[in-house]
């Protein structure tokens, strides 16, 4: 049954005062140009933005996406990008790759895929009307590997320098295009398998590299690797014996260096990111990571849920091996998500399942400060996000929950779309952008009626 904003805002802010178990930002331009923004943080530091939507409330355009995909949208000034697969028909003889499992080929029972043809596009949108500048087909043809069910071919968000935008496919290719649509360069880091689960691992860049963690399979093969900007050609690349992970790395500037941090099940792992030498190393998520890291208060946060539950806070800026030191500073083994990042703001760290429970964690000890769950019945897939003190977290429903930050578990308000959303939202501008489904929503103060391209 469907409950108004008001009466539903009302109902969950009751609900998680009775469970209750009882800020300062991360700096960062309007831009949101990667994976989680500036930073990789989620966090943006504008003000007046919308907490108030629904179909027909604050919404300023939604355009229509061919396709299906759960990168997450990109904005650079008044350009929107994002990535789209459109399945085609199935290629007799085509299959996946195999998958060696303790010496038995194996299966997932939610692999599905390779038989098709696919049709991966780059799409660029004006942030202002929601029209489509341009959109290019990036590759049309066979996929080396399957995909979970859920998950699709265009899982990967792109990254952009203000120039270029630069794509990961992962098995299907790195692509570098200009801001007019124009390919600049293509190259591959080779056939990238996941256990048939499909790509969402992120690009990153530093200076003058795109670098893309690799890990796959079993970790005979994984790697991590960085490409000139310019060219797309290899500059450098480290092996990795590390099980398959779809978490993007996240650069860390400590007062000395930028680290570039990996999480791992096996071990996390910090590296000099303009050669690739290893800087230090600490003991691993156990479970296939899928949460990226985050970073403040000169820590790294990683995170893993799947068949294990364990969040990790380390310092960094150390050297060799951290297993055992002073460098871990502490350990929580419940409440991780399987795919939802987790996001430090202010003092705090907050996990978030799938099934919708939320921690909140002094970031710097490691205690817990409250533990709550969202009262609506629902899945998540999307990464939080976070402004003014608020935290923005979507469910697979298309409700939109903005939540207090802070020692209190308080839902400001709670906002609903027509359709479901997988990826995580955007900020840029006064603006939030949310890719659903079938559309990109553009959601923004005093707007009556949206827009359709």
């Amino acid at each position: 049954m469907k409950i108004s904003n008001k009466a539903r805002s009302n109902r969950i802010t009751c609900l998680l005062f009775s469970i209750l178990i009882p800020i300062a930002v991360s700096g960062q331009s309007s831009n949101w140009p990667q994976w989680r923004g500036p930073d990789g943080a989620g966090i943006s530091l504008e003000s007046g933005l919308p907490t108030e939507w629904s179909d027909s409330k604050n919404i300023a355009w939604k355009t229509p996406i061919p396709g299906r995909g759960h990168s997450s949208p990109i904005v650079w000034n008044n350009r929107i990008f994002l990535t789209s697969s459109i399945e085609g028909p199935v290629v007799p003889g085509a299959e996946a790759v195999r998958h060696i499992r303790k010496g038995q080929e194996y299966l997932h029972p939610d692999s599905v895929g390779a038989d098709h043809s696919y049709t991966l596009k780059l799409i660029c949108l004006d942030a202002t009307t929601g029209k489509v500048l341009w959109e290019k087909t990036v590759y049309e043809g066979r996929v080396y590997d399957n995909r979970h069910r859920k998950n699709t071919y265009a899982s990967t968000t792109p990254a952009t320098d203000g120039k270029y935008v630069y794509v990961s496919f992962e098995a299907e290719g790195l692509y570098c295009y200009d801001f007019e649509g124009k390919l600049a360069w293509k190259t591959s880091l080779g056939k990238i398998a996941k256990g048939g689960m499909g790509p969402g691992t992120s690009p990153v860049l530093y200076e003058n590299l795109v670098i893309l963690q690799c890990d796959q399979e079993y970790g005979e093969t994984s790697f991590i690797a960085a490409v000139d900007r310019k060219t797309g050609k290899e500059v450098w690349r480290v092996p990795r014996i590390h099980r398959r992970s779809w978490a993007t790395p996240l650069l860390v500037k400590t007062p000395g260096r930028t680290e570039l941090v990996t999480s791992g099940a096996e071990s996390v792992i910090s590296y000099d990111p303009a050669t690739g030498k290893e800087l230090w190393h600490a003991p691993g998520v156990v479970s296939n990571p899928i949460p990226s890291p985050v970073a403040g208060k000169d820590l790294v946060f990683v995170s893993a849920g799947s068949q294990e539950k364990r969040a990790m806070a380390i310092r960094v800026g150390g050297a060799g091996d951290l297993t055992g030191t002073a460098n871990i500073i502490w350990s929580y083994e419940k409440g991780t998500a399987y795919v939802p990042s987790p996001i430090l703001y202010g003092d705090y760290l907050y996990l978030l399942t799938d099934a919708g429970a939320i921690t909140c964690i002094e970031a710097v000890t490691g205690k817990v400060v409250y533990q709550a769950r969202m009262p609506v019945a629902a899945k998540f897939t999307a990464s939080p996000v976070a402004f003014e003190g608020k935290i923005l977290i979507m469910s697979e429903d298309g409700d939109g929950f903005i939540l207090k930050a802070g020692q209190t578990p308080e839902v400001l308000n709670a906002n609903s779309l027509a359709e479901p959303v997988y990826a995580s939202p955007a900020i840029s501008s006064g603006k939030i952008f949310i890719r659903g489904e079938s559309h990109l929503y553009c959601v923004a103060n005093n707007v009556s009626k949206a827009s359709t391209q």
